[in-house]
C-alpha cells in the first residue's frame, strides 16, 4: 500500500503490545520498555546534525554509513558507560557517578564529527553550544563531558587506517577483468570515475571480512535464467516502457532517495513513536548505521569482485563511452546469446549509478536496515511506514510514505523497484537482500546486546 504525507507514522501497538506509552519492564530481546518523553532526545537531534553533516559534505551513500558509524558508536558508547544495559562495542569506559548521559552524547556526536568534517567546524561548534546550553553546567554536565571525548577519541584511534579514504567521493584502482561480454563499462550519460572501489578493501566494522557472505557469481550469459532477467529489464526497465504502470514508477523513483537520509529518518521517527530513552535510542541508531555500513563494505566488495556489467551496456553495446571509457572497446560487446536481443539507443528510467552491478547495493543496504528493524522489534511484524522520494515534489524530498506490514514486504518492494528503474537485473536484487540480512544477522549476533 502507498501512501503520501508529510511526516511518517509508525504502527507498533501490535508488535509490541504498547498502548499510549511504554511501561516499565523488559520487551523483545532485552529492550527496556520505559517512559520517554515527547519529541526528539538529544542522541537523535545529533542523529540529525550527523545526517545533514555527511551528506552536506557530498559523500556517497556507502561512504556516508562509514561516516555515519563513527559518530553512532562514539554515542552509543557514551550512552552505555552511563546509563549501562548493553554492551559497549568494544572497551568500555569508565563513567563518574551521576555523569550526564546528554552531555556525554553531544560530546561524543561533536567530536567525531568536527575530526572528520573540520569544514564543519563553525556550524556544528554552534550546535554543540547550544545542547551543552540546554542541558546546563553542573558536575554531571562536566562528567558527561569527559566520558564524551574519551568516547570519540577511542572511535577514532580504533578506526584509524581501516582504509578510509579521502578526499570524499574520491575513486581509486582496483584489479580488473578482461574486457569481454558481462564484464562492467562506464555507463552514460556522464560516464563517471568508478564510484568509491577503496569501500570494497575497509575494514568492517563487525563482520570478519567483506567477502565473509560473498554471493554466488551472476548467472551465466549462455543460461535460461540470463535470458529471463535480460528480456525482464529490458521490457520493464526502460525509460520509455509502456509495461511499467505509473505505480511502479512512482515506486522506482521512491527508492532514488538518499539512503542515508531515509534510514536515518525511519530511525528517528521510530524512537519518537516509541518514547526511546536515550540509551534506546542510542542503541538503535549504532545498529542501523554499523549494520549499514558493513553490508556497504560487503556489496562494494562483491560489486568490484564480480565487475558485472549494468543492463544498459547489455541491452545496448553502443552506449560505451564514444571516445573509450579505458575497460574495452567501442562499441561493447553482445551477449553472444541468440535468446537476447540488443537495443541501441535503450536507457534505464534512472539513471545509471558508476558501479558494478552485482549483486545490487540498494537491495543490500534496504534488507539489511529490515532486519535491524525486525531485530529491533522483535518481530518480523514491522508495520512500519518509510519515506522515499515523490517525484512531484522537489529535488531530494522525503515526501512520499510507503507503509510495510512485514520485512518481507519491504524486501519484495526493492526488488521490483531497483528492476523498474531499469539498474538491476532481479537475481542482482535478490543476491544483494540476501547479502544484506546475513551481514546484519552476524553484526547483531555479535554487537549490541543487553548485558548479562
Amino acid at each position: 500500500m502507498i501512501r503520501r504525507a508529510t511526516r511518517t507514522r509508525v504502527r507498533l501497538a501490535g508488535a509490541l503490545g504498547i498502548v499510549g506509552c511504554l511501561v516499565a519492564g523488559m520487551g523483545p530481546l532485552g529492550l527496556p520498555q520505559v517512559v520517554g518523553a515527547a519529541g526528539p532526545n538529544v542522541v537523535s537531534q545529533w542523529d540529525k546534525i550527523a545526517e545533514d553533516t555527511v551528506v552536506g559534505s557530498g559523500a556517497f551513500q556507502i561512504e556516508g554509513w562509514v561516516y555515519m558509524s563513527y559518530e553512532g558508536i562514539a554515542v552509543y558508547n557514551a550512552v552505555v558507560a552511563i546509563d549501562g544495559g548493553y554492551r559497549p562495542f568494544g572497551s568500555a569506559i569508565a563513567a563518574a557517578p551521576g555523569a550526564s548521559a546528554d552531555a556525554a552524547a553531544v560530546e561524543a556526536a561533536y567530536r567525531v564529527l568536527v575530526h572528520y568534517f573540520p569544514a564543519s567546524a563553525a556550524t556544528l561548534g554552534a550546535a554543540h553550544a547550544a545542547s551543552l546550553l540546554s542541558i546546563g553546567p553542573g558536575q554531571a554536565t562536566t562528567d558527561g563531558i569527559a566520558v564524551g571525548q574519551q568516547a570519540a577519541a577511542n572511535v577514532i584511534a580504533v578506526r584509524a587506517g581501516d582504509g578510509l579514504q579521502t578526499p570524499i567521493g574520491s575513486s581509486s584502482s582496483f584489479p580488473t577483468r578482461t574486457p569481454g561480454p558481462g564484464v562492467w563499462r562506464l555507463t552514460p550519460p556522464a560516464y563517471l570515475p568508478p564510484q568509491t572501489p577503496w569501500i570494497a578493501t575497509m575494514t568492517p566494522f563487525v563482520v570478519p571480512t567483506a567477502d565473509r557472505f560473498l554471493p554466488p557469481p551472476p548467472p551465466s550469459l549462455s543460461s535460461p535464467e540470463w535470458v529471463a532477467q535480460f528480456n525482464e529489464i529490458k521490457a520493464v526497465g526502460q525509460d520509455s516502457s509502456t509495461l511499467r504502470t505509473p505505480a511502479q514508477t512512482a515506486t522506482a523513483l521512491f527508492w532514488t532517495a538518499n539512503a542515508v537520509r531515509q534510514d536515518s529518518l525511519t530511525v528517528r521517527n521510530l524512537a519518537a513513536a516509541m518514547n526511546l530513552s536515550v540509551v534506546q535510542t542510542a542503541r538503535l541508531a549504532a545498529m542501523a548505521d554499523v549494520v549499514n555500513a558493513d553490508a556497504g563494505i560487503s556489496v562494494m566488495y562483491a560489486k568490484y569482485h564480480c565487475l558485472f556489467w549494468r543492463p544498459v551496456t547489455a541491452i545496448d553495446p553502443t552506449s560505451v563511452k564514444p571516445s573509450g571509457d579505458g575497460f574495452g572497446p567501442v562499441p561493447g560487446f553482445d551477449d553472444g546469446n541468440a535468446a537476447t536481443v540488443e537495443q541501441a539507443g535503450w536507457r534505464p528510467l534512472v539513471v545509471t549509478p558508476n558501479h558494478p552491478e552485482y549483486p545490487a547495493a540498494h537491495g543490500t543496504l534496504t534488507s539489511a536496515m529490515d532486519e535491524v528493524l525486525t531485530q529491533f522489534l522483535g518481530t518480523n511484524r514491522i508495520d512500519v511506514d518509510v519515506h522515499g522520494f515523490d517525484a512531484s515534489g522537489p529535488a531530494g524530498n522525503l515526501n512520499a510514505v510507503h507503509h510495510f506490514d512485514r520485512a518481507n514486504d519491504l524486501r519484495a518492494e526493492i526488488i521490483n523497484a531497483r528492476l523498474w528503474a531499469g539498474l538491476h537485473y532481479r537475481g542482482s536484487s535478490v543476491a544483494g537482500v540476501d547479502l544484506g540480512r546475513s551481514v546484519a544477522k552476524y553484526d547483531l549476533k555479535h554487537a549490541f546486546g543487553p548485558t548479562p
